[in-house]
């Protein structure tokens, strides 16, 4: 094989392909990129049968071939050449070398025969998105992902597709995040559960472009993102998703109108008594047309008050600050609806649109 393609080409890509590269795997080709010529297209490809990644290099085929070369070594060496064309040559015995300008590199690949491929998931009825919605949608919901293996259904996110409608919703315990997309088109009916490692990796590989699209393809155990050059296959969790719907109620005694901006940077200013590994509550009191934030903890106590527009009952409730502060993040409206019952019950904050949902529970804050 010999293949000769820009340095910043070849970085870009073997970044992209990285994030399916097993870390420290007990099976050696797992740690490394297969780059593979043929039919006029360089590909270069991960992965770490949880997710695979595959993305193709402009550049020129001067002989065509395979070979798999560690992820790291091939990384560092590229990333530090210089800006300019690089040619890779490998020989029959596997000896790749690596030359760009007077720097030249010799290092021992392995049989592409031993690499893992990705799965096949057939091209047919893909849903398509933007990018931008797409790479938002996660952004506004991965938060609320579970990093714990205990229950393996909160690792993942909800992707559900009804008529024109993607539904993506996460939860780990504590709040729920949901997110509403309209489509351009109606599809058929699909329900899966996507790995929330495999959409934090996608995350930082798409464009966000509104006007570049994103294709998911179905199988029965995979879900494939074609945008692009890349193509990124997931393994499913298997299992049934939580019913969302039934856990979030319509009820409410207490609704609250406020300024997100301000909200946030109070809450933010709260946590300032709060060190890392502090469980105390941000007390929030609704009284009128006025909502005092407070917290206590053992480096002092803070109070202060925002304007509101409240209907209903006046009510006092404690939550975990960090968890309304990721909801605040992720919701771009400048004034947000808070929905509450009472100190026992969840608040929820939503749109009248519809776009998008987040449930936080409360905690007790009694003596806090």
């Amino acid at each position: 094989m010999k293949i000769v393609c820009s340095r910043n080409e070849l970085a870009s890509a073997i970044n992209i392909v990285s994030k399916a590269v097993a870390v420290r795997s007990t099976i050696s080709i797992m740690e490394c990129i297969l780059f593979s010529a043929e039919n006029d297209e360089i590909h270069l490809t991960a992965n770490n049968n949880e997710m695979g990644i595959d993305t193709i290099v402009n550049g020129r085929i001067e002989e065509e071939g395979i070979v798999a070369l560690d992820a790291k070594i091939i990384s560092d060496i590229v990333r530090k050449l210089p800006d300019d064309d690089i040619t890779i040559s490998v020989d029959d015995s596997l000896k790749t070398t690596i030359v760009c300008e007077k720097a030249k590199f010799a290092i021992t690949g392995k049989s592409g025969d031993d690499f893992s491929y990705l799965p096949k998931v057939e091209m047919e009825n893909g849903v398509e998105i933007s990018q931008f919605a797409l790479k938002e949608a996660i952004r506004q919901t991965i938060f609320s992902v579970a990093d714990s293996d205990s229950n393996m259904i909160m690792t993942g996110e909800l992707f559900e597709i009804k008529d024109d409608l993607l539904k993506i919703v996460s939860l780990d315990g504590h709040r729920i995040s949901m997110r509403n997309i309209t489509l351009n088109d109606a599809y058929g009916d699909k329900k899966v559960i996507v790995p929330g490692k495999t959409l934090q990796e996608l995350n930082k590989i798409l464009s966000g472009e509104q006007d570049e699209i994103a294709q998911l393809f179905f199988s029965e155990n995979h879900l494939m993102f074609l945008f692009g050059e890349t193509t990124v296959v997931t393994r499913l969790i298997e299992g049934n998703y939580f019913d969302v719907d039934k856990m979030i109620s319509n009820d409410f005694e207490t609704k609250v109108k406020v300024n997100k901006r301000d909200l946030l940077s109070c809450i933010d200013r709260a946590t300032l008594l709060s060190k890392e590994g502090d469980k105390k509550p941000v007390v929030m009191s609704f009284h009128d047309n006025t909502m005092k934030i407070s917290m206590k903890s053992f480096i002092g106590s803070m109070n202060e008050e925002l304007d509101i527009a409240k209907e209903g009952k006046n009510l006092e409730i404690g939550f975990n600050p960090n968890f309304f502060i990721d909801a605040l993040r992720a919701i771009d409206d400048e004034e947000v609806t808070l929905y509450l019952i009472n100190q026992k019950y969840p608040c929820i904050i939503k749109d009248d649109k519809g776009t998008y949902l987040y449930l936080i529970l409360p905690v007790n804050f009694i003596n806090s």
